[in-house]
């Protein structure tokens, strides 16, 4: 069902204020699949909100995506495996409480720890005593990292289990966020109403409604908020969201939905963005399923990409807003970051007779059907599941090759496939959570990785990619990822489709609006005209 949301004298949801910086944005939102602790968030809806609510070591510059400082004063090494790291002075959390390396130290321990089920504990997996906090089976035989040390205030000390030369650079994602003391004093009342240290507070969340977070003035960077604050509705069609804001009731819509792409320019003018973004989009399979993961079954999965007609698709469901992939990753990491044009190769291009002799060749499609499971509340789905659909089936020349399969939230659906519980392929995809190749390639499809929801497991693929960790000279290391990358190549655990570009459009109500290299909005930088 479509959330009705009342609308406001003053239009975007939210109280009046002109360029004075007090006006309130109204922005399209999802509600997160969990508590929105750093370490336990994972997908985009949750990662919009700590993008506003907390800040880290590192930022990635919402241009260039380029890790800077934030509240690292200096992050050093000798050896790419112990680091030293002193935080800045002056640093506090919105209740008043200081930011200090304890506040670190405190928060990285607590995201390791087996018992508090975080969904980016395997962030923390380089450094020392994770194999304790954090063990593959069994309980834990110890509380805290060994590789972390309080050294005084502002200082403290990270010892990883094996080189790894661009650790300092993964620092700007969330997981990596401080805790304050009231975090652990009174843990339900945080996560009723999340205290951070970044440019807003969290004045209310209804689940299921709306979100309202606001501009904290006693904020310590300097990317400060340039509005009142935000208003995060919630729309489980996202139609309805750019319904409501062509009709006055919204002032942004971070994904236009792709039955408004041939008339949103014309809606908006140029008050419509598209850019290119760290985002693909693909198709998982499900390993923990022995029909997908007998001898043969990777001709099947071939079979079914060489079946998919990504130019005819991103023409036309996508108006251009999607470009066909050729590897694993995304353009907007560029050659010398590991981004490759041709890994893939045929595997990833359109042909109808190599398509169905690869799926005959490796024994057909299990249950002779493929379901493409999808959440059906959000981004526009169904389109183009249904295009890629009538792509295999007219390939393979059967009417049932393939089907849609609508799950109708989006919370259920990540539910469901992150708990193993999706047979058939499903949509996936990844945002990048920083830009390096590695983050494309170990979370997904290393073996056990958190969101390897698949279940996917190669021995080859995993020693590389501790390889290319462990390497310190990064064009070095770029070469070793790209290796396991051609692992992919030959098992296609997941079929690549196309790369996202951020799309949004917005009112005439705001102003200095732009999607960074994540697609998500520069809130703090919206002004309210």
């Amino acid at each position: 069902m479509a959330v009705a949301l009342a609308a406001t004298a003053c239009g975007g949801g939210g109280g009046g204020g002109g360029g004075d910086g007090s006006g309130i944005v109204g922005s399209s939102w999802g509600d997160p699949q969990n508590p929105l602790e750093p370490a336990n968030t994972n997908e985009v809806q949750g990662g919009k909100v700590l993008d506003m609510l907390v800040r880290g070591l590192k930022r990635y510059d919402p241009k260039t995506g380029e890790a800077k400082d934030m509240i690292a004063e200096s992050i050093d090494t000798k050896d790419s495996q112990n680091f030293t790291v002193k935080i800045k002075d002056g640093w506090k959390f919105s209740n008043g409480e200081a930011v200090t390396a304890k506040s670190f130290v405190d928060a990285w321990n607590y995201g390791a720890h087996l018992k508090n089920n975080q969904k980016n504990a395997y962030f923390f997996g380089y450094i020392e005593g994770y194999d304790k906090v954090h063990p593959e089976k069994g309980d834990a035989s110890a509380e805290t990292l060994s590789g972390l040390k309080v050294v005084d205030e502002k200082t403290f000390t990270v010892k990883l289990t094996q080189k790894f030369s661009t650790w300092p650079d993964t620092l700007g994602y969330p997981a990596y966020a401080p805790l304050p003391k009231a975090f652990f004093d009174n843990h339900d009342a945080w996560l009723s109403k999340p205290i951070g240290n970044g440019p807003y507070t969290v004045k209310s969340y209804q689940k299921g409604s709306k979100m309202e977070l606001r501009k904290w003035d006693g904020y310590s960077g300097d990317d400060k908020a340039q509005n009142g604050g935000v208003d995060l509705k919630v729309y489980t069609d996202n139609n309805t969201a750019y319904t409501d804001l062509m009709a006055g009731n919204l002032d942004l819509v971070d994904d236009v939905p792709a039955s408004q792409l041939k008339n949103v320019k014309s809606d908006l003018g140029d008050r419509y963005i598209n850019t290119p973004a760290g985002i693909i989009q693909t198709l998982a399979f499900p390993f923990y399923d022995k029909k997908w993961d007998k001898a043969g079954s990777e001709k099947v999965r071939q079979g079914l990409s060489r079946a998919i007609n990504r130019e005819q698709i991103t023409d036309t469901i996508f108006q251009k807003t999607r470009t066909p992939a050729k590897d694993w990753t995304s353009p907007v990491l560029g050659k010398d970051g590991g981004y490759s044009d041709s890994v893939c190769g045929d595997w990833c291009e359109y042909d109808a007779d190599e398509a169905k002799k690869l799926v005959e060749e490796g024994g057909g499609i299990p249950g002779g059907t493929l379901k493409i499971s999808y959440n059906a509340d959000t981004g526009s789905h169904k389109e183009w599941v249904d295009a890629v659909c009538n792509s295999i089936n007219k390939a393979l020349g059967k009417s049932n090759a393939c089907v849609g399969n609508p799950i109708g939230t989006f919370a259920d659906f990540r539910s469901r496939a992150s708990q193993q519980k999706l047979d058939g392929a499903w949509r996936a995809g990844w945002q990048m959570d920083y830009p390096l190749i590695q983050n494309f390639l170990e979370p997904n499809y290393y073996t056990d990785a958190s969101s390897n929801d698949g279940k996917y497991s190669d021995k080859e693929f995993d020693k590389l990619i501790n390889e290319a960790n462990g390497e310190t000279d990064t064009a070095k290391a770029v070469t070793k990822f790209q290796d396991a990358e051609k692992i992919l190549a030959k098992d296609m655990p997941a079929i690549p489709l196309w790369y996202q570009n951020g799309s949004a459009g917005y009112s005439d109500r705001v102003s200095d609006v732009s999607l960074n290299q994540f697609s998500v909005p520069v809130y703090e930088a919206i002004k309210v005209n």
